[in-house]
């Protein structure tokens, strides 16, 4: 069933996911095995995430970040994560402005992995760009360096400020969830 998929035609898209929940169903109900085929489905979608996202286009800086998602946790490399990997396309789509992708980066900067060492002036930089970008998480992260001075010269200031943005990205996000009525 794991092939390459054309996101891009919606039928297409549409008899996959159709295929995909028959097959999930059974395997799940009637041979009672929950997890039925995911690890090569996870290995097709890592190709084909890998694919859009070298080929470039609009919706590249998504699939680099599932790609760094996906080398980041390491279940398409026999749970092997690979923070090297994760970490090139971290920044190829943090890059394109796509700001969970930043944030991601930054964690891996905060903490150190292996292949990445730990370094505090990346990880406050791509805390800054994730909250400029609007991620929340980003921005508290950013706000928690400057209040406890790690890795970057303290400053109640700045740790005030970022902890607001935080706060307001919050707000915003919560008012547009309790706005949206499904079926619109």
């Amino acid at each position: 069933m794991a092939g390459l998929i054309d996101f891009g035609d919606e039928e297409e898209v549409r008899s996959y996911l159709e295929n995909l929940h028959v097959e999930y169903s059974y395997q799940c109900f009637k041979e009672k095995d929950p997890e039925g085929g995911l690890a090569a489905d996870l290995k097709a979608a890592y190709k084909s995430f890998l694919k859009s996202c070298e080929k470039g286009g609009k919706k590249s800086v998504n699939a680099c970040h599932s790609v760094g998602l996906l080398a980041h946790d390491g279940r398409v490399n026999d749970d092997k994560p690979d923070p090297v990997v994760a970490r090139d396309y971290y920044t190829k789509a943090c890059d394109g402005n796509f700001a969970p992708s930043c944030f991601n980066l930054s964690v891996i900067y905060l903490q150190g992995a292996a292949g990445v060492p730990k370094d505090m002036n990346r990880a406050l930089k791509y805390s800054l760009k994730g909250c400029e970008l609007g991620h929340i998480w980003a921005c508290a992260n950013a706000s928690r360096m400057y209040k406890l001075g790690d890795g970057v010269e303290k400053n109640d200031d700045k740790a005030e400020d970022l902890k607001n943005r935080a706060k307001q990205l919050h707000k915003e996000q919560k008012e547009a969830s309790s706005s949206l009525t499904f079926g619109e």
